[in-house]
């Protein structure tokens, strides 16, 4: 027997139909948060620019990780305390 491909039919819209997604240009309906299925999925992943994604991300300057302390992702934010304790370790010897 051949398999038969359905189709996936996007999400039924939201506010019967009546709202559009917020993106500019996008005739779609709107799904969640503003956007139409396709523009939510894309905020969802950060991928979209103009728009924060779900959490904030980290404020150096290219890296788009989620923020775990002072504005930071763990990344950035573990090399910021290690400098500082470096700092620390030769302003004691200094003294």
């Amino acid at each position: 027997m051949a398999e038969t491909k359905t189709k996936k039919k996007a999400p039924a819209p939201k506010g019967g139909g009546k709202k559009a997604c917020k993106i500019e240009g996008c005739k779609r309906a709107y799904r969640a948060k503003g956007f139409c299925f396709f523009h939510y999925d894309q905020w969802r992943r950060g991928e979209l620019e103009k728009f924060p994604g779900r959490y904030d991300t980290c404020s150096k300057e290219g890296c788009k990780k989620k923020v775990v302390e002072h504005g930071l992702c763990q990344e950035h934010f573990d090399a910021w305390k290690k400098s500082r304790k470096g700092a620390k370790a030769a302003e004691a010897a200094a003294s």
